[in-house]
């Protein structure tokens, strides 16, 4: 059972891909399920710190392991924490879509991310202002992004709010092995 940092990026390299919650659309094993911390106490305030040590990894894990762990979403809409050999043999080849595929609101979010790196709140704002989607079809065109492996969270964990990049910028040679532009 998982009680640090250390501890949860030897279970990522070992279980290759999990998600960060316990879900029953998938036949992976989650971050939560193996971590053995408690579970938020009777009148404790706050998370509780089995909750704030699995929602701190998720992005920690990505930003101090960047060549080895890498944090996305899988095709259920799942954020996952996969080990990166796996990511790049495994997944990417299955879930990737060229940008062109999609629809018009996620080109259009996707082409403001190619630009400069956004955060989602201020995306988000942006994108309504100048569209006129809803929020649910913005959240939605987001993921799709992740899916498909065109953005990805930036790894920097002095970033308080999740980022977004191109997926290329991060993970270049991925990118290059399978996408032929």
């Amino acid at each position: 059972m998982i009680k640090t940092l250390e501890e949860a990026y030897r279970f990522v390299k070992k279980v290759k891909i999990c998600t960060i919650f316990p879900t029953e659309k998938v036949e992976f094993t989650s971050l939560w399920e193996n971590v053995d911390l408690p579970k938020k106490q009777t009148g404790e305030k706050g998370w509780g710190k089995r909750m704030s040590a699995v929602w701190t990894w998720k992005n920690q894990l990505p930003a101090e392991y960047p060549t080895e762990i890498f944090y996305g979403k899988i095709k259920s809409g799942l954020a996952v924490l996969m080990e990166m050999d796996y990511m790049a043999h495994d997944h990417f080849p299955r879930a990737y879509k060229d940008i062109q595929t999609q629809d018009q609101l996620t080109q259009f979010i996707h082409s403001k991310i190619v630009i400069e790196p956004w955060d989602t709140t201020t995306l988000r704002k942006a994108t309504i202002q100048e569209i006129g989607c809803t929020k649910s079809q913005f959240d939605t065109a987001l993921k799709k992004l992740q899916i498909t492996l065109n953005i990805v969270r930036l790894n920097d964990s002095q970033i308080k709010r999740d980022t977004w990049v191109p997926f290329k910028e991060l993970y270049l040679d991925v990118w290059r092995q399978y996408v032929h532009e």
